[in-house]
């Protein structure tokens, strides 16, 4: 059974707990910035669909910053665990389902929280955004973030040390990353590298996310939404299964 009031409150101490974090949201927010103005602007006297370089991965660095915060939420299940907190809800009359939800969404709306610092930065760069456009974009921000937390719960609830949750989320995220498109036209990329970005779950996100934001697609925007909805929904579904075998 959902418990709105435990969902609130677990929601709440997951978002409050990353912005005391005070190093894990600088870091959040330093190294997709430090890439976007490093390579960006190095880059920047290249033309990409009429845009610039810095423009064109400037939604490469949105999806950045949401799937490496979205996964490291995950961390907080072997904080839980290492400290008895875990143990403590699991025997409270909190639901499985609610608390997995609750997380979810406190790992999401951080990941957004650091994304939506990076997204006020576009005027900077030239990129004009309307209230429509600021909308549809938190929504497949929305939609990117609540997978890739259910994906890294999803990990750590099998887990029990930092170093080895360390390990694999930069195993993970790394490849997602450049596999996405983020840094590259995938139109101009060999068949086989295209085929295997067609496989990464962040494509379809850089790819909305540019959509909206410049105006240029690989994708059909049906195409992406219907991707990112439904490993939003599988993610989602393995993690509230794992989240119930907890002991």
């Amino acid at each position: 059974m959902i418990n709105p009031e435990a969902i609130y409150w677990i929601w709440y101490r997951e978002v409050l707990r990353f912005w005391r974090t005070k190093s894990r949201l600088f870091s959040s927010i330093a190294q997709p910035l430090m890439l976007l103005a490093f390579l960006g602007g190095g880059l920047s006297f290249m033309k990409v669909g009429g845009a610039s370089y810095q423009v064109f991965m400037f939604p490469g660095i949105l999806c950045m910053s949401l799937l490496t915060v979205s996964v490291m939420s995950g961390i907080s299940v072997i904080w839980d665990k290492e400290f008895g907190f875990l143990k403590e809800i699991l025997v409270s009359p909190i639901s499985r389902l609610s608390m997995f939800i609750g997380k979810a969404l406190g790992g999401a709306s951080s990941a957004m929280l650091s994304s939506i610092l990076i997204l006020t930065l576009a005027p900077l760069l030239g990129v004009k955004l309307s209230l429509i456009m600021i909308l549809q974009s938190l929504v497949i921000m929305f939609l990117v973030a609540i997978g890739f937390v259910s994906l890294g719960l999803i990990i750590a609830s099998f887990l029990d040390s930092f170093e080895g949750f360390g390990m694999i989320m930069n195993f993970l995220v790394m490849p997602l990353f450049f596999l996405s498109g983020a840094l590259f036209p995938l139109e101009q990329v060999p068949a086989w590298l295209k085929t295997i970005s067609m496989l990464d779950p962040v494509t379809y996100g850089v790819d909305a996310l540019r959509t909206i934001i410049l105006g240029e697609s690989v994708f059909p925007m049906q195409m992406n939404l219907t991707v990112l909805i439904s490993f939003a929904i599988v993610m989602f579904t393995i993690g509230t299964w794992t989240f119930n075998r907890q002991e």
